[in-house]
């Protein structure tokens, strides 16, 4: 249960992470409300992933979801720039959470 309250935990990071960008600089009320109110889903369900979890790993895994599904919705929602070697550093990330997942413990 707890990998599957990380898992979500990392989905609101990205969730917070994305809106910021519509918040501008957390100056637009419902935006800026969305944002703070998934940092808070998303540092609570990492709380309680953390109970069964090691933190580091735990921390690990939370932040490379984060960083994949930001990076991934800034390209289509943001229009980032999207090359080989950007895709190619976000699969190694990937791989990374995968792997402490299986090496986990838990």
């Amino acid at each position: 249960m707890s990998w599957y309250l990380l898992v979500l935990a990392g989905l609101f990071e990205v969730g917070w992470a994305i809106g910021l960008g519509y918040s501008d600089g957390l100056s637009r009320p419902l935006p800026t409300l969305a944002t703070v109110v998934s940092l808070v889903i998303s540092m609570g369900l990492l709380a309680l992933a953390v109970r069964d979890l090691p933190v580091g790993t735990a921390y690990a895994v939370w932040t490379g979801i984060g960083a994949v599904g930001t990076a991934s919705l800034g390209i289509v929602l943001f229009d980032e720039p999207v090359s080989a070697a950007r895709v190619g550093f976000l699969s190694v990330i990937v791989v990374g959470i995968v792997g402490l997942h299986l090496t986990g413990g838990h």
